[in-house]
């Protein structure tokens, strides 16, 4: 019987010692020589800025999308909970305390909400009617927004995929990956901008790399991305069920 050398006794133990320690300490694999990105879309191989454009691209060619979470623009904090298509969107929106729907199908552009979003002030419109009665007559109706009316630009953003993606999928600063991590059971590769400051993208790593949570730079909020390609009804409401005012939406 051949004796094994004791220094090589002893790089053996070691290195099974370490393989150990790194499976159970860090959850990963690969110490005995397996692939981490085996059965994976392959993104997690990639440089940083290729994983992004992969990402943006992804996301860009889906159908539709669900976003749900918050936003916080000019210190004002909005829930969102929209699914938007190429061709319009439909959800709610939050903004202190109120919420109000949305739906766009084209151009059409659609809000909804309770008479409290409605009566702001107890005034008197042109035809004498004061807001109080108005936002009676607008509870629970789809109250469509003119294209001329200044809201229509300021909604609409909330009902565009492209727009919508396009500006928060963006992290600032020097891109670096962090990990691989997991959202809804669903393996991915954790994408910073600047260490984390400028803002954090968990990437699917199983099918399309699709982006699945959003942490925004600067604390300005936090977005999961799901229901990439499930496609959902989107249609204008009934004649019955809408209220147009021409031109001008009554204030809110």
């Amino acid at each position: 019987m051949t004796a094994i050398p004791q220094g090589r006794t002893r790089k053996s133990v070691l290195a099974g010692a370490m393989c150990a320690l790194v499976v159970t300490g860090a959850g990963l694999t690969g110490c005995g020589g397996e692939d981490p990105d085996a059965g994976t879309n392959g993104v997690g191989k990639l440089a940083p800025a290729k994983i992004q454009s992969r990402t943006q691209s992804a996301a860009r060619a889906a159908e539709t999308v669900r976003l749900s979470g918050a936003v916080i623009s000019n210190k004002r904090t909005y829930k969102l909970d929209m699914r938007l298509k190429d061709d319009g969107g439909t959800g709610s929106v939050t903004s202190k305390g109120v919420t109000f729907r949305l739906l766009r199908v084209d151009e059409q552009l659609f809000i909804k909400a309770d008479a409290d979003f409605w009566d702001h002030q107890d005034g008197k419109g042109d035809d004498g009617t004061t807001d109080a009665t108005a936002a009676g007559k607008l509870e629970g109706m789809y109250v469509k927004v003119p294209k001329g009316d200044p809201a229509y630009q300021q909604l609409s953003v909330f009902t565009d995929k492209d727009v919508l993606l396009d500006g928060l999928l963006a992290l600032h600063g020097e891109l670096a990956t962090d990990g691989r991590h997991e959202q809804n059971g669903i393996r991915t590769i954790r994408l910073t901008g600047d260490e984390g400051s400028g803002g954090k993208l968990d990437i699917s790593l199983e099918g399309k790399p699709y982006p699945l949570l959003l942490v925004r730079a600067a604390g300005a909020g936090t977005l999961r991305l799901t229901d990439w390609d499930k496609d959902f009804a989107l249609e204008a409401p009934a004649k019955n069920e809408t209220v147009d005012y021409g031109q001008q939406l009554p204030s809110s």
